[in-house]
């Protein structure tokens, strides 16, 4: 399964920098220089690409190589292996980066988990009313947020607090939710 650690964002200069919006608690380890990360294309279309050659359009590499990585002012900019003036730069805005869930080690903290471990989880009451699976993980400001596809088919939106999901099984597939009232109706 790909793991999504970061999203291309807007170029920064002229020598193919770009910006990452990071979606990791390890940023320094999954962009080190060398580590080669997965491609997906991003959920808005593409600018028109600059062309690879005479006749030829770019296209986005299956994978990019991490030449270098650095903050500035509170941004992720790296700098990707063969990407190497604007234009190029430009054309992988959106790009989602990933890794292999395989090449992930567990969390150590026993309260930590990855989104993968979660996703497809049953979720149900303390007394075992299925609530329906969990969908999605959405990281917010406040808490991250367990996203339950429900049995009627509408979704439903559960904080990630140990008040309100006190117990994740991982080797039993579900994760006990104990909502407070009205929760499950908005």
């Amino acid at each position: 399964m790909l793991l999504i650690v970061g999203r291309i964002g807007k170029p920064h200069g002229i020598r193919g920098e770009v910006t990452v919006e990071v979606r990791t608690d390890e940023p320094e380890a999954r962009f080190a220089p060398g580590m080669v990360l997965r491609t997906e294309p991003g959920a808005t279309p593409p600018p028109p690409s600059p062309s690879a050659g005479p006749g030829v359009p770019f296209r986005v590499p299956a994978e990019l190589t991490v030449e270098s990585a650095r903050w500035h002012q509170g941004r992720l900019l790296v700098a990707f292996d063969g990407v190497l003036d604007r234009d190029v730069a430009e054309a992988l805005r959106g790009t989602l980066l990933g890794v292999d869930s395989a090449d992930v080690a567990p969390p150590e903290d026993p309260e930590e988990f990855h989104d993968h471990q979660l996703v497809g989880l049953a979720a149900v009451t303390p007394t075992g009313e299925r609530l329906g699976e969990v969908a999605r993980i959405d990281h917010a400001p406040a808490s991250d947020l367990l996203v339950l596809r429900r049995p009627e088919g509408k979704t439903a939106l559960i904080p990630f607090v140990k008040a309100i999901v006190p117990e994740v099984d991982l080797a039993g597939g579900r994760v006990v939710v104990d909502p407070p009232a009205g929760l499950l109706d908005l």
